[in-house]
């Protein structure tokens, strides 16, 4: 029995919102962190610490941690595998203690992306480099990413983690950037590189070719088989670049239920599938992009039966014709609409409509002084996501509005 685990590294907050024409506002971004928390996921890489618009964010993110708000979960920040990108990234994000650093490994990245700017040994100076700064800023955990690693020989793999190795990183990401990999050529490359450089394989697969999910799981089962714990990253819903990344919950439903992995192969422990519902809902509304009828566990159709053979089987028994309950991901409940009046929290409510929504959620105000400051930060709210403030975020304006304050404040 493998005694080794699969842990989730979400990373809708970084590459999610990397997808073109689309984005999440930094009280969404929050909220989804929230989310993951609830759901037991390991790490969520929750921005760019470079990118000065996120600087807020973060900062008030790792004070949320810091106070115990977000338990357990890791907050990862994205940074170039460049001394000068760490460097800046802990003066802007002083207190960050888990980095990935992604740099080009492919022939095609070295050539058609640096335009032949720096060799192989570049590469290799540039991420150790890289690995030694994060080292003495105090980083507690690195990943080091080898961007297009499906296109780069396995020999430039197996010399690139080594290095790394040296150096200090505690895992190395497999990004199969171009959705290249079947799920058979990634088992055989994460299993030689396992065997020949022994290093926890994070995968980070994107769904080009419609294998995100089968490649992630495969090449988690070849670090597995190697002797290694596997780390694999997925976004909420699939979001991601081009045609996204490997979809959080199906991930974790393909591990937990597929015939090859069910009790052969373990997730971390914390995963929590009963928040599936609850967070790629969430996800949905903040994206503004539904939920396709045919989604895995959380689609319309997901437990929707029509055919008589199929409709007759699963209410004979709903083993029959679901392998799972949907009462798993987190389904069943009701879901009420109100359709009569509706006082709804935005940029130009007034403090009576506030109240009035506030109550609703049962939120309480010492005096009115109180709900005027927090009215002032659901404004500010409104005016980042463009839509009604959700009962949840109302929540954690009300419970954390010296962190909500700093988020929500822009100086270009």
């Amino acid at each position: 029995m493998a005694k080794n685990k699969i842990y989730i590294i979400d990373v809708t907050n970084r590459d999610g919102v990397q997808m073109s024409r689309l984005g999440l506002a930094k009280l969404e971004k929050t909220l989804l962190n929230f989310y993951l928390a609830e759901m037991g996921v390991f790490q969520s890489e929750f921005g760019f610490p470079i990118t000065h618009h996120e600087t807020n964010y973060l900062n008030a993110n790792l004070e949320l941690v810091e106070c115990g708000a977000l338990k357990r979960i890791r907050l990862a920040g994205w940074l170039r595998a460049m001394k000068v990108d760490v460097e800046e990234g802990f003066r802007l994000v002083p207190k960050l203690k888990h980095v990935n650093l992604s740099i080009s490994t492919s022939k095609q990245m070295l050539k058609g992306k640096f335009k032949g700017k720096y060799d192989w040994t570049d590469i290799l100076n540039l991420m150790c480099e890289a690995v030694d700064a994060a080292k003495a800023h105090g980083a507690e955990s690195i990943g080091v990413n080898a961007e297009d690693a499906s296109r780069a020989s396995l020999k430039c793999l197996v010399e690139f983690a080594e290095a790394a190795k040296e150096h200090g990183a505690d895992r190395i990401r497999y990004c199969d950037t171009l959705g290249y990999d079947d799920p058979f050529t990634i088992y055989a490359r994460i299993k030689a590189l396992v065997e020949a450089v022994s290093l926890p394989i994070e995968l980070h697969c994107h769904n080009d070719l419609g294998m995100a999910v089968a490649c992630s799981v495969a090449g988690a089962k070849a670090a597995i088989d190697a002797g290694v714990d596997a780390y694999i990253n997925t976004t909420v819903n699939g979001m991601g670049e081009r045609a996204g990344n490997a979809d959080l919950v199906s991930t974790i439903l393909a591990i937990k239920k597929a015939s090859g992995f069910e009790n052969k192969y373990f997730l971390d422990k914390h995963i929590d599938l009963s928040h599936a519902w609850k967070i790629c809902k969430y996800a949905a509304l903040s994206f503004r992009v539904s939920i396709p009828f045919n989604q895995p566990a959380v689609g319309a159709n997901a437990f929707a039966h029509e055919s008589g053979i199929h409709a007759d089987g699963a209410l004979k028994d709903s083993r029959n014709y679901e392998l799972y309950d949907y009462t798993e991901v987190g389904r069943g409940h009701i879901e009420q609409i109100e359709t009569g009046r509706l006082i709804t929290a935005g940029s130009y409510s007034g403090i009576k409509g506030f109240k009035n929504v506030a109550g609703r959620y049962e939120l309480k105000f010492k005096d009115d002084e109180e709900a005027r400051k927090i009215l002032e930060l659901v404004r500010y709210a409104n005016v980042h996501t463009q839509k009604p403030v959700t009962e949840d975020e109302m929540k954690f304006i009300v419970k954390y509005p010296e962190q909500a304050r700093k988020f929500l404040t822009f100086q270009p």
